[in-house]
């Protein structure tokens, strides 16, 4: 029996110590006796670090890390290539606990002979219903009307009316897996659905009712709600500026719940101040922990939500199961599922690590 050490990054746990986000399927290595795991704990919030939750972003897997572990679980911290800078000789495998590996170097794993696997399905839904909550609300007007209410501020229902769905365009940049879950989520309200994804298969966006359209300013120009689902890329950073957002309706919104690396922030809190269209309902921003004198914050036109609307009880524990499960297989001398790095899987040096645990196959 060769023993496994799994590090989970230190940013699941509270101030006490604690798991903070519930329950992270732990309980799916019981019975595998060779597998231990603990936490990076000197990553993890501490009693009066009121800065903690500014540096949270900006969190990093360091040399000492790599040394003291088999495998690490990513939730919120960056992989760069300074993590490898004493090598990786014992790291097998990192499982990020999400879909996205923008903050992982995997050019970096590959030569550190490290296969990344990630969660790919696990967020779809939930991801794509946030998108859906977040265009239901600002087409209801939701926060106005809460205000109103809170406010006794009665008399101003007249014009506080918002609009419903049947009949309205929703345009999707990226018709990716939550891209197509959203059309399918859309596809009761009446709307008609176009699509900017150059990727995409016609076949697949045709059997969901999405007309795909030959370029990105079409969506914004042609859409009541735009909504963004494609992937960060050096390709779509700063995909969206000026040019897109001025295309919009005055009446339009703007949704995102993909990255906010792929839209020029500052243009966007400008349209959104002078108005260009109707307001957005933004997840993801720039900057993350967004900046309390941030200008979105000043402007009432904007439903705004900390990077964690999609992170529902139910969307944790299918993540973190698929990580365990991952986790169980590189264990036993198995790769994983969802590898995102396959260039590694061919290298001796990935191979030999990974032959060191076949042994807990019996």
């Amino acid at each position: 029996m060769r023993p496994f050490k799994i590090g989970y990054t230190g940013d699941y746990l509270d101030e006490t110590g604690a798991i903070g986000v519930g329950d992270i399927a732990l309980d799916l290595y019981e019975g595998s006796p060779f597998i231990s795991y603990d936490f990076l704990r000197d990553q993890s919030p501490t009693p009066g670090d009121a800065g903690y939750w500014d540096r949270l972003y900006s969190l990093e897997i360091e040399p000492h890390h790599v040394a003291g572990a088999n495998a690490i679980v990513i939730f919120r911290p960056w992989v760069k290539a300074s993590a490898f800078a004493e090598g990786a000789d014992d790291l097998v495998v990192i499982g990020r606990a999400g879909v996205g590996v923008d903050k992982i170097d995997l050019d970096a794993c590959t030569a550190a002979d490290v296969a990344v696997f990630n969660a790919p399905d696990a967020l779809t839904h939930s991801t794509a219903s946030s998108a859906f909550v977040l265009i239901l609300a600002l087409a209801k007007r939701l926060t106005e009307q809460e205000k109103l209410a809170r406010t006794g501020r009665w008399d101003l229902q007249p014009v506080t009316m918002g609009a419903d769905l049947p009949g309205k365009t929703l345009g999707i940049v990226g018709l990716g897996a939550t891209g197509r879950e959203l059309a399918r989520l859309m596809q009761p309200w009446g709307m008609r659905i176009i699509a900017y994804s150059p990727r995409a298969d016609p076949a697949a966006a045709e059997a969901l009712g999405v007309t795909l359209v030959p370029t990105l300013e079409a969506v914004f120009a042609g859409s009541d709600f735009v909504s963004l689902h494609n992937r960060l890329e050096p390709a779509t950073r700063n995909l969206i500026g000026e040019k897109h957002l001025r295309l919009m309706k005055p009446e339009a919104y703007f949704v995102n719940v993909a990255r906010g690396e792929i839209v020029d922030q500052v243009a966007l809190a400008r349209a959104l101040r002078e108005r260009w269209f109707a307001g957005a309902g933004l997840d993801v921003f720039e900057h993350e922990p967004l900046p309390l004198d941030d200008p979105l914050l000043e402007l009432d036109n904007v439903i705004v939500t900390p990077h964690w609307l999609p992170a529902t009880r139910d969307a944790a524990r299918l993540i973190t199961t698929t990580v365990s499960k991952g986790m169980l297989r590189a264990s036993r001398g198995l790769v994983p599922e969802n590898v995102v790095n396959p260039a590694v899987l061919d290298r001796p040096g990935f191979q030999a690590k990974l032959a060191r645990y076949r042994e807990n196959e019996a």
